[in-house]
């Protein structure tokens, strides 16, 4: 057994076939569109498999994901973590939301070439769509590896997650402070810090935190602010 199937399998997800054949494939047109964009500085073909592949589903750690419906991947870059857990998990509808047109015309290709179907992309900003109602409060789950600071961060995300959901965030290792700081932030947009998972990636020496923010009442409709606030401002 190859080691991303081994890692894979310490979390306790069996790769199919096919969707051995779909993580090949999307590494393929990664590695390929990288040359003409930045999408990513790890090209490695094992490094991939772990450093971005495996990473994006360690969410299993905390979310029993069977049960989750809907799932909005916000600031979702080259397509970690929604397209993973969407290979995996066929069920989930995503949403893929990512302020860059061209990344989400590649995400588009990644969509049609693997043949995924209930998974969208969504150009723009998370502070415009989190005001509308067609998403705001509408998720089961939000997560996110972009790289913003966590108070900032359930800004975009707290929003998009309909009460009794989550918002899961892939950190780095040493996130406690971060988390701390963000208590205040997370309390005002009707959150809850629920727990931290801390972990060393499979099959690296890399340290991950996951931070599990459960929704437990509605986001005040003044949040979130306007476009480029929360970054230059977190609450």
């Amino acid at each position: 057994m190859d080691k991303f199937a081994e890692e894979l399998k310490k979390l306790g997800i069996t790769l199919t076939e096919r969707q051995r054949e779909q993580f090949d494939r999307y590494y393929e047109l990664l590695i390929e569109r990288n040359k003409v964009m930045n999408l990513t500085g790890i090209t490695d073909y094992d490094e991939v498999n772990l450093k971005h592949f495996t990473d994006s589903l360690t969410v299993v750690r905390l979310k029993n994901m069977p049960e989750i419906s809907t799932l909005i991947d916000v600031g979702t870059g080259a397509g970690f973590p929604g397209i993973p857990i969407k290979i995996i998990f066929p069920h989930i509808r995503i949403v893929l939301l990512d302020s860059l047109n061209k990344r989400l015309k590649f995400l588009s290709d990644v969509i049609r070439e693997l043949d995924l179907n209930g998974i969208d992309t969504l150009h723009g900003r998370a502070e415009d769509y989190a005001k509308k109602k067609e998403y705001r409060e509408q998720f089961d789950l939000c997560v996110s590896r972009a790289v913003a600071n966590l108070s900032t961060l359930s800004e975009y995300c707290l929003p998009f997650v309909k009460r009794g959901g989550s918002f899961i965030s892939y950190k780095s290792g040493e996130s406690d402070e971060e988390v701390r700081q963000s208590e205040h932030a997370v309390d005002l947009l009707g959150g809850k810090i629920e727990r931290i998972d801390k972990f060393v990636l499979p099959g690296t020496e890399i340290g991950r935190s996951l931070v599990q923010i459960d929704k437990v009442r509605n986001t005040p409709g003044k949040y979130p602010r306007k476009a480029g606030v929360p970054a230059k401002e977190p609450l």
